[in-house]
């Protein structure tokens, strides 16, 4: 019936990272390194991006591991 032995726990790590790229670290390198032109604002946002959405698919893979699916076994007629 339910599988005690996967432990998706561990799955969620790599959002979390992924989405403190996306929000913390990135930000924090454009206001330290304060970007001259738009292309590196452009590239930033890009890759801001592409972590949320990296988090997002990760997230929804993990997610689906941790919801057990009820089985039903058919009922044999005695």
């Amino acid at each position: 019936m339910f599988d005690s032995e996967k432990s998706t726990g561990t799955q969620y790590t790599w959002t979390v990272a992924l989405l403190a790229v996306a929000f913390i670290f990135i930000p924090a390198v454009l206001i330290v390194t304060r970007p001259a032109g738009s292309m590196a604002l452009v590239i930033a946002l890009l890759c801001s991006l592409t972590s949320a959405t990296l988090a997002w698919v990760n997230w929804k893979k993990a997610s689906q591991l941790s919801i057990p699916t009820i089985a039903t076994q058919p009922v044999e007629p005695k």
